[in-house]
């Protein structure tokens, strides 16, 4: 054999136990840190991955927050496995501790995925059903139905027969699998917190039991289209109140008509007989009519001081005028209405 054959075959030889005592060593070197749990441990961690990141973004996020001990490692991992394009996007909450196998699992089944829903100041109990149902809790007209429950009310501690009132507006972040019951004593939960740590102050020193400061509440936050006007619109119900007089509130007969609780008021709505019609019954309804947020219950309790006024109609510009006499009043409409 000639030598420059000998030569050649002796240097492949040697690149070759070399390339295998490399690939050996990487080989070892990443079934090590498969299993090497991060430095994070006993805390959750929060990841968020946006719609259409990176693999290597993602890994970059993981890394920062202690969920892996070597980005270079999980990206081989990740697209060795074929799963690089599968991790699913959205808020994740993950645990310490684990292996990076177990990380990449569970970012690609989701079970770690974190939804928010939010709900908004104002909306009634089937309103929140429905956006519930497009937020994967649940199907509207069974969550509607526990929000009806009395029993469940009950076991809430909610002074009624129902949730209606109780569900306070926030944003709330949901588990992989949501269950209504579980989102629904949440809501009322954040109620209480909320209520106990100001409007139940207020409320016990006017005299104001917790379920009519929330009905007033639920009335001022759908007649109120201006925050700036809510203590000077609960003030106009509270000097009706403090008379006897009907609070004639347009909202309060909508809800109290069956399918027809949006949309404008009509004359005979105004007639007909059901316990919600302010303008037919004297005080507050049976319960309320919407859920309020804390502007809303701040105002029920805490009321403009000093305000004589006990009429007040739209300028249709999200304002109001006032009126302390109905002369005043019938001009104001006059203006503004007709």
């Amino acid at each position: 054999m000639p030598p420059s054959q000998t030569r050649f075959r002796a240097t492949l030889a040697a690149g070759l136990a070399t390339g295998l005592v490399v690939l050996l060593g990487m080989t070892l070197w990443l079934r090590r840190e498969m299993h090497q749990p991060a430095a994070l441990r006993e805390r959750l961690a929060i990841l968020v991955v946006p719609e259409g990141t990176p693999l290597k973004r993602t890994i970059d996020a993981l890394s920062a927050a202690g969920l892996i001990g070597s980005p270079s490692a999980f990206e081989l991992l990740a697209r060795g496995r074929g799963l690089a394009g599968r991790i699913q996007s959205g808020t994740h909450r993950l645990p310490g501790g684990l292996a990076p196998g177990d990380v990449l699992d569970l970012l690609v089944d989701g079970s770690t995925r974190i939804d928010f829903v939010t709900i908004p100041e104002g909306l009634r109990g089937d309103e929140i059903a429905r956006l519930l149902e497009t937020a994967g809790v649940g199907p509207a007209a069974g969550i509607l139905a526990l929000m009806r429950d009395a029993e469940f009310a009950a076991s809430l501690g909610v002074p009624a027969r129902g949730l209606e009132g109780y569900l306070f507006p926030d944003t709330y972040a949901l588990g992989a699998e949501p269950r209504p019951r579980e989102v629904l004593q949440r809501l009322v939960r954040r109620f209480f917190e909320v209520w106990e740590k100001g409007p139940a102050v207020q409320a016990r020193q006017r005299g104001l039991k917790m379920a009519e400061a929330v009905t007033l509440a639920s009335i001022i936050e759908e007649e109120a289209a201006r925050a700036e006007e809510r203590p000077t619109i609960s003030a106009v119900f509270h000097n009706r109140l403090k008379r006897g007089m009907p609070l004639q509130s347009d909202p309060t007969v909508l809800y109290g008509v069956e399918g027809r609780a949006e949309g404008r008021i009509r004359s005979r709505d105004l007639k007909r007989a059901t316990p919600y019609n302010t303008y037919t019954i004297r005080g507050l309804p049976p319960g309320p009519i919407s859920n309020p947020g804390l502007g809303a219950l701040e105002a029920a309790v805490a009321p403009e001081p000093g305000l004589r006024a006990l009429y007040f109609v739209a300028r249709n510009d999200g304002t109001h005028v006032f009126s302390a006499t109905l002369a005043e009043h019938n001009r104001a409409v006059t203006r503004w209405q007709r």
